[in-house]
């Protein structure tokens, strides 16, 4: 197992770890055992996104004025641990009055933070962490972090025939493996592209759209008609990306949905939890196109972001639109994806 994969294991199992000169753990999973262990005194700082240090109202702060950069949040009497998870759940931000007074202080080693955050997102927890005392046991450069957080290498693990309901030619699926953080990636080659530039969708997994049929988005009827279109085609390539809710993990993206029925956007939701608006990143699908041997492809897709993805890690990329009618639970869902994150008619 790669150091990037032990690490998100670190982090998920509540343990520490040192990025460069800090160490940290989650806020979202590391016990209050654990924290008496490594932590008596309740000392440790907190470490959060910009983003979120502006949601709680902290940019007036000399060391929170920009929401780009980490922030350290120095611990008080009354901030006890049950407070500060609280604290970082944007989800429960419209439960409970203003927390303070937050008292923010100067980063010794920004660019560690910035890696160890990126780390949690790509954890699939809120980017939220304990900083530390000491040196944990297990070590990661910033380098290294980096490498974890955005994978771009794959090695193809296994592959069968499928049987796929709402196709009538063949396919074969295609399991991968990031060598960065060994997250598992699937290829489905539907039919035989006949020499052309293989129609091909990049489809981010989407367990309330592709499983339960969730009206929100449009995922589950895009999935379901990129196949109709590549059999129709003759064949094509989709790629199923575990990149649940624009990269920000499962429960992330149910803690967005919270947010949006209290009257937020998609984008605003995101970034309210401490993320990006979209914090997906193109490179495994272009490791994954090239381990099957591919560079051109004609890509089924209203995202620009995609394509530009694409072509930036050395595939070449020919935009075939791809846009389903909206209905009333994501009509709002879809004009916010073109209005603020650029997507195309």
């Amino acid at each position: 197992m790669r150091k990037g994969a032990e690490a998100i294991a670190a982090l998920r199992a509540g343990r520490a770890l040192t990025v460069g000169s800090l160490t940290v753990a989650a806020v979202e999973t590391a016990s209050d055992a654990f924290l008496r262990l490594l932590d008596p005194g309740g000392r440790a700082p907190v470490l959060l996104s910009g983003a979120r240090a502006a949601a709680l109202g902290l940019a007036n702060q000399r060391d929170s004025a920009s929401s780009r950069e980490p922030v350290l949040i120095e611990r008080a009497s009354w901030l006890d641990s049950a407070t500060v998870r609280s604290l970082v759940d944007a989800a429960r931000d419209f439960d409970r009055f203003g927390p303070g007074p937050l008292q923010t202080a100067t980063l010794d080693d920004p660019k560690a933070a910035q890696a160890a955050l990126a780390l949690a997102r790509r954890s699939g927890l809120m980017p939220a962490l304990w900083v530390l005392e000491g040196e944990a046991s297990f070590h990661l450069s910033i380098e290294e972090a980096r490498d974890a957080a955005r994978p771009a290498h794959v090695t193809i693990a296994a592959r069968a025939v499928l049987p796929v309901e709402a196709l009538d030619v063949p396919a074969q699926i295609v399991a991968m493996r990031a060598e960065e953080d060994g997250s598992e990636h699937v290829a489905l080659l539907v039919g035989a592209p006949g020499g052309r530039a293989p129609l091909t969708r990049l489809h981010s997994e989407c367990l309330t759209g592709d499983v339960f049929g969730s009206l929100k988005c449009d995922c589950g009827p895009q999935l379901q008609a990129a196949l109709r279109l590549m059999a129709a085609d003759g064949g094509g390539i989709l790629l199923y990306l575990r990149q649940e809710g624009r990269g920000i993990g499962l429960a992330n993206k149910i803690r967005a949905y919270a947010l949006q029925d209290r009257g937020l956007d998609t984008v605003e939701a995101n970034q309210r939890l401490g993320f990006a608006d979209d914090e997906r990143d193109y490179a495994l699908a272009a490791a994954m196109l090239r381990a099957l041997g591919v560079d051109r492809v004609r890509l089924l897709t209203n995202n620009p972001a995609k394509l530009a993805g694409l072509e930036a890690h050395g595939i070449t990329a020919e935009r075939v639109a791809h846009r389903l009618p909206a209905n009333p639970h994501n009509a709002h869902y879809l004009a916010i994806k073109q209005a603020k994150s650029g997507h195309l008619d």
